[in-house]
């Protein structure tokens, strides 16, 4: 299955992290995380891989690997503008009308994972995809740092439509719980039309944008994959990071 549209991939990234300063360059088995993302990206061919980054020294890194990066205002709120921005930079005359948005601190997320955001893009009535999982351990039901997925989806059926996220452990019951990864395809209309909202009630209360796009009526579709990839926040994502990706692991 794949998305009616042309494809471009972009990674927003920014040295700023409250508990993991300057993590874009933390060294994996000498790479800078964001190169690692960035090799995924790549691996994945659905389109050119853009590194959107608010530092010069991490567009130097790419560039150092053979990427392209493209430098933004510091300021962003989100990394959904700081996407945008560089879209806009790149790709001004609108060959690209399906954008990625891969965070960058995703260094062992699958290249088929990066593909099968864009399936749910081949229904137009789609404006968001995004991807999501089974939860995995028991106890990251309660656990406010994964974000949970709550989907309407028919038995067996490869995607399902989103009806909220949350970090509460939702829905209620001995139903199916869902990991949300963090990886999003927008129509570019609909990015554009996204970053132009101001933040929702829901979204400022939980800490989660893509509930703006959901309080505003914006239909967002959620592909399921096998395996969730390890977001790295902390000091002992990034241990855990290295062990993943030692040598002959991968």
């Amino acid at each position: 299955m794949t998305a009616a549209g042309n494809s471009i991939v972009v990674i927003p990234a920014r040295m700023a992290s409250t508990r993991l300063p300057g993590k874009p360059l933390a060294e994996i088995h000498g790479a800078p995380m964001i190169v690692h993302v960035w090799r995924r990206a790549v691996a994945a061919e659905v389109g050119p891989v853009v590194v959107a980054c608010a530092e010069p020294e991490i567009a130097a890194a790419i560039e150092a690997a053979g990427g392209r990066a493209v430098l933004t205002r510091a300021d962003h709120v989100s990394g959904s503008d700081r996407v945008f921005e560089a879209v806009e930079a790149v790709d001004s005359n609108a060959r690209h009308d399906l954008v990625v948005n891969l965070q960058g601190d995703l260094p062992t997320i699958e290249a088929e994972a990066v593909r099968a955001v864009l399936w749910p893009l081949a229904d137009p009535a789609v404006e968001i995809a995004t991807l999501a999982a089974p939860l995995g351990r028991p106890e990251e039901a309660d656990d406010a740092n994964v974000v949970k997925a709550v989907v309407s989806v028919a038995e067996g059926a490869a995607s399902g439509r989103a009806l909220y996220f949350s970090r509460a452990p939702v829905p209620w019951g001995a139903g199916r719980r869902f990991h949300h990864v963090g990886i999003y395809a927008y129509r570019r209309a609909a990015l554009a039309r996204f970053v132009a909202l101001s933040p929702s009630p829901l979204e400022v209360s939980e800490r989660l944008e893509q509930l703006r796009a959901l309080e505003h009526g914006m239909r967002i579709e959620v592909a399921f994959v096998d395996t969730i990839p390890l977001g790295v926040d902390t000091p002992a994502d990034l241990e855990r990071a290295r062990a993943l990706l030692a040598p002959g692991r991968t």
